[in-house]
Parts: structure tokens; C-alpha cells; sequence
């Protein structure tokens, strides 16, 4: 049996031993998954150890992304764009693969929820690894520009400059967002796990088509809750679907086989 692991830390509130399980049920896949949680400086030693011992592959979450896209040996398109990595495989002649996932489950959520993304103009709130991320995927997807507005704009403008060669791509800070209508709008910021708000405008959700929030709860987040307090018609979602997405992404890089996401959304859904 096959055997994977998510390491993070803190990592015992993580999903994905539920999900790849749920995924491994559904394509007839013999697989044995767990959670790893190194101590903060120690996830070299321990992804060596890991992959030593015959594991074949490894997701990652917060605060090891980082780390993981330094121990790769060869890294995706996507991972390089993202300059994070949250997926590993060893590769049957030893070595690492390094990719990133975060994007394609962010975008094929959205397309799940939404539809087509081509010439959406989209605005991104938080310029940190998760908006990193998921920036290169969205612009594959033909969004028409993306706007990235950050607490720091000096964060938001090193972020956008890195991408300013791949399409339409603006920034500032949460004070001085353009007046123009965005159709979706992207929290990207960890701010509604407590309960939190971005710092910005309510103007932004005035004619805004969907609000999306990358945390997930089992009721509506702060995010969804203040979008629909400034607009009654937004659509909104939580990153559940996401989540889902970007694990069922790992999945194909290790088992070559693409589980149905919409079923393991609604089972990890019901349990949360």
C-alpha cells in the first residue's frame, strides 16, 4: 500500500486525511495517508526521513510551503510561478517533484460555482503566499486583469510586478482601491478564521457578481456574511471547495487517476 502524508503545523485540524481517503474509496486506490507535524525549523530533516522510509508523496500546508519548494528537486511551471509548494512526489527514479496545486483548485472551484473565468476583472485582497498562488492559474484561466490590494501596498506592488509580464495586473493598498467594478472578489487573507475582516472598502462588493473566501467554516464566514450585508445579490462561497480541489489535483500527480470533487465536497462538508 501506497503510503502519503500532510505535514503542517499545527496539523491535527487538517482535512486531507478525510479527503484523500474519500478520493482513494471513490477510484478503487490503495493508499495510506497521515499527518506529519514537524517542529517549526525541522521539516528538512523530516520530509528526508519521510521519503527514506518509502513514502511516496507528501502535501503541505503552513508553515512549510516555503521549505518544501527548497527541498524539490525539480519544480512545475506552476510551483516556480508560485515560489511555494505544497505537493511532493517522489519520482520512481528517486527524485522530488515540486508542485503547486493552490491555483488550479482555486479556479476550478470557480468555474464549478460560477462558470467561465474569461474576461472576469477579479480583485484580490492580501499579497501574501496564498494570493501568490493562485495568480498565474487565474490569469490561464483569461480573467480579463486582476487587482491586488494589501494592508502594505509595497507588498501588493512587489507581488504584482512579479506577474506584470504575464497580463493585466494592478495594485495598492486597502485605501486607495481603483473605483471600478470588479465581478469577483478574492479574500486571499486568513482573517475570517477569527471571525476578522479585511480592512478595505465595502465599495468593492457594490457590483461585484461573487465573493469568494479561501477559509472554510461550517456556517458562512465573516467574509461571506459582510459581502452580502453590502450586497444583496453577490454570490458567495467558502474555500471548502478549494481545498478539495487542490487535493484532488495531488491525487492525479501520484495515482495518474482524477477523483469526482463535487461528492467529497458535500460528504467533508456535512461533517464539518
Amino acid at each position: 500500500m501506497d503510503r502519503y502524508a500532510v505535514f503542517g503545523n499545527p496539523i491535527e485540524h487538517s482535512k486531507s486525511p478525510l479527503i484523500h481517503s474519500l478520493f482513494a474509496k471513490q477510484t478503487h486506490q490503495a493508499i495510506d495517508y497521515g499527518r506529519q507535524q514537524p517542529g517549526n525549523d525541522q521539516f528538512n530533516d523530516a520530509i528526508k526521513a519521510f521519503f527514506a522510509q518509502g513514502y511516496i508523496g507528501a502535501n503541505v500546508t503552513s508553515p512549510f510551503k516555503l521549505d518544501a519548494f527548497r527541498f524539490a528537486d525539480e519544480l512545475t511551471p506552476r510551483a516556480k510561478a508560485a515560489q511555494a509548494v505544497n505537493t511532493l512526489y517522489k519520482r520512481p527514479d528517486g527524485s522530488v517533484l515540486g508542485d503547486n496545486t493552490d491555483g488550479e483548485g482555486l479556479v476550478h472551484d470557480l468555474q464549478r460555482l460560477w462558470g467561465a473565468l474569461e474576461g472576469k476583472r477579479v480583485l484580490l485582497i492580501g499579497a501574501g503566499g496564498a494570493t501568490r498562488g493562485v495568480i498565474l492559474p487565474l490569469l490561464t484561466a483569461k480573467v480579463c486583469s486582476i487587482h491586488i490590494a494589501n494592508r502594505t501596498a509595497s507588498k501588493a506592488h512587489e507581488l504584482a510586478a512579479m506577474f506584470e509580464k504575464e497580463g493585466n495586473i494592478s495594485s495598492s493598498g486597502f485605501d486607495d482601491v481603483p473605483e471600478v467594478t470588479f465581478d469577483g472578489i478574492i479574500n486571499c487573507t486568513s482573517s475570517s478564521l477569527n471571525g476578522d475582516l479585511p480592512q478595505i472598502s465595502a465599495n468593492i462588493f457594490s457590483e461585484a457578481a461573487f465573493a469568494y473566501d479561501m477559509t472554510y467554516k461550517a456556517q458562512q464566514t465573516s467574509f461571506m456574511q459582510w459581502a452580502k450585508k453590502h450586497n444583496a445579490g453577490i454570490e458567495v462561497s467558502d474555500g471548502l471547495g478549494m481545498l478539495v480541489g487542490q487535493a484532488a489535483e495531488s491525487f492525479y500527480l501520484w495515482r495518474n487517476v482524477k477523483p469526482q470533487i463535487e461528492p467529497v465536497i458535500k460528504t467533508v462538508r456535512a461533517m464539518l
